[in-house]
């Protein structure tokens, strides 16, 4: 399985909220099958925003050590990537930010991992892997 991780399952997983245990789970199956997890750049910037905001500089810069060392690939937002999102924004109501992790999957032939419950519009558009 090709897994988008949504901010939503990197911060649960970051803050043992529910869930934690699944995406734990998904990071040592990627390490036991060399095949990294993916997030798009907007959604690693939305967990960094929020971390610095509740937590402080310092946990930020903690938090993104932390990831560096996570079978997870940051993926750049290009032009294709931009109008997939775009155009899932403009016909589900979803926020910004998580329509680059459910574009990221439409194009990429994967699922999202999420525990939001704003994916439920998605259903007929992307795999969701809930949490």
């Amino acid at each position: 399985m090709i897994g988008v991780l949504d901010s939503y399952a990197l911060l649960a997983f970051f803050e043992r909220e529910s869930g934690y245990e699944k995406v734990k789970s998904l990071f040592s199956s990627a390490v036991e099958n060399n095949h990294n997890l993916l997030m798009s750049s907007v959604n690693y910037g939305e967990v960094y925003y929020i971390v610095l905001r509740e937590y402080g500089a310092e946990k930020a810069r903690e938090i993104e050590a932390v990831i560096k060392t996570l079978p997870l690939d940051i993926v750049d937002v290009d032009i294709n990537l931009a109008r997939e999102a775009g155009a899932i924004k403009a016909h589900y109501r979803l926020s910004y930010a998580d329509c680059f992790s459910a574009a990221l999957a439409k194009m990429k032939k994967a699922e999202v991992i999420t525990g939001d419950k704003e994916f439920e519009c998605l259903k007929d558009v992307v795999k969701v892997f809930w949490i």
